[in-house]
């Protein structure tokens, strides 16, 4: 199989989410989202919605479930720490919930302050109740991102996926 370029996984990612019906899209800015977040931006059927907090996607998130539409959180690894406490929310609640991350602290990172929350990432998403799928290679984001939005609206499941810092691309300082 070719190798994707570095743009298409993100592509494959903005189909899924228009295959499913996701009107909305709330996300705090990030360089490892920004192609997705542009083609959500381009798109008069998508409403972007920025974020000052990750937590805040997820109540936006809740909220858009309960006016009938379908939303997915883009946030990055760094966050998550700050959404523990709401996610009982959608645990409680029993809402259906897709958060699509991009992973700092990894492969080759620069900056020691990403690590920690990078090894608590996926921990603190099973200790809240949420699945965990996790995307390494180009050629499983479309499939695996399909998969959770399905997954997530058609049984009211909790699903985190994770874009690793390898796949997303090394940042340098």
């Amino acid at each position: 199989m070719a190798e994707k370029k570095p743009c298409e996984w993100e592509e494959d990612i903005f189909k899924a989410l228009k295959k499913a019906g996701v009107s909305q899209v709330p996300y705090v800015p990030d360089a490892g989202h920004s192609h997705l977040i542009r083609l959500v931006h381009d798109d008069p059927e998508m409403s972007p919605i920025v974020l000052t907090t990750e937590e805040e996607g997820i109540a936006s998130s809740c909220g858009a479930w309960l006016g009938g539409k379908k939303s997915v959180l883009l946030m990055q690894s760094s966050g998550v720490g700050n959404c523990v406490n709401m996610l009982s929310l959608i645990t409680n609640c029993n809402f259906p919930f897709v958060t699509i991350v991009s992973m700092r602290g990894e492969y080759g990172e620069f900056n020691s302050w990403q690590v920690p929350m990078a090894r608590a990432t996926q921990t603190s998403f099973e200790m809240m109740g949420i699945e965990v799928m996790r995307c390494n290679e180009a050629e499983e984001v479309g499939s695996t991102v399909d998969a959770a939005i399905f997954a997530a609206f058609a049984s009211d499941q909790k699903i985190a996926i994770l874009l690793s810092q390898q796949l997303i691309g090394r940042k340098e300082w």
